[in-house]
C-alpha cells in the first residue's frame, strides 16, 4: 500500500471515530475556532440528587476515594494532560474554585473543578446561590475510561456537598459533545437553556439565548 493511501485510509478512520463519538462537529468548531471563528451553542444544566439515578464503576473493582485534591495533585494533573498547558488553573484556586475528583489509591482516575461564586461564561453572567455549585473542567484518565466514571463521579458528589447544604448542580454542556450530554442525560439532569455564543477574531463577543426550558429543577 502506497503512504499516500494509507494516509487517507487513517484520515477516513479518524474522521469515522470522530463521527461514531459524536464529535465530528465539535472539531469542525475548534478549527474554526482557530481562524477566529468561534461559534458555540451549549445546553445549561442543573441536576439534583432527587432526581438523579445511582451510577456504579464498571468492570473490576477499583478501591477509589472521593476527595479534594490539594497543588501537587493539581500540577501532576497539568503535566500529565497534553493540550490543557494554556488553563489556567492556578487562577480558577484564586477565585474560589476547587478541584475534586476519585483516585484508585493513590493514583488520579478522573477530576473536575467546582465553583460556588457567580461568574462569566464568555461574557454572559450567570448566578450561583448559597444552594448552588457550577461544575468544570470534568476529565477522566484515558486508562479508565469506558467505565461509567464521569457517571459515577457525579452521583457521589452530591452526597460531599449535601452537608454544606448545597441542592443545585449547575453545568454547561457543548451542543456538539455527544458523550458529556450522555453523562447529563444519565444523571437524569434537566436542561434550562440552550444558549449560543460567538467571538469573532477574539474581539467581538456576541451571545444569545435561543431557547429556555420550562421544567421543576
Amino acid at each position: 500500500m502506497e503512504r499516500g493511501e494509507k494516509g487517507l485510509i487513517n484520515r477516513i478512520k479518524w474522521i469515522y471515530k470522530l463521527t461514531k463519538h459524536g464529535l465530528f462537529w465539535h472539531g469542525v468548531r475548534n478549527n474554526f475556532a482557530k481562524l477566529g471563528i468561534d461559534i458555540m451553542p451549549y445546553f445549561y444544566f442543573i441536576a439534583t440528587k432527587e432526581r438523579a439515578k445511582p451510577q456504579t464503576i464498571k468492570g473490576e473493582k477499583l478501591d477509589v476515594d472521593f476527595l479534594t485534591f490539594n497543588e501537587d495533585d493539581i500540577n501532576f494533573i497539568k503535566s500529565s494532560i497534553i493540550g490543557i498547558e494554556q488553563k489556567d488553573f492556578s487562577a480558577a484556586l484564586k477565585a474560589g474554585d476547587i478541584c475534586i475528583g476519585l483516585k484508585n489509591k493513590d493514583e488520579i482516575v478522573a477530576y473536575t473543578f467546582i465553583k460556588s461564586n457567580p461568574f462569566y461564561f464568555r461574557k454572559r453572567y450567570f448566578h450561583l446561590g448559597k444552594e448552588d455549585i457550577f461544575l468544570h473542567s470534568l476529565y477522566v484518565f484515558d486508562k479508565y475510561r469506558g467505565r461509567n466514571i464521569s457517571s459515577f463521579m457525579k452521583y457521589k458528589r452530591f452526597d460531599m456537598f449535601e452537608k454544606q447544604g448545597v441542592k443545585y448542580h449547575h453545568t454547561i454542556v457543548e451542543y456538539f459533545n455527544k458523550g458529556a450530554l450522555k453523562v447529563q442525560y444519565k444523571a437524569n439532569s434537566k436542561k434550562t437553556a440552550l444558549y449560543l455564543n460567538i467571538i469573532l477574531f477574539k474581539k467581538w463577543t456576541m451571545n444569545f439565548t435561543l431557547k429556555k426550558y420550562k421544567n421543576n429543577v
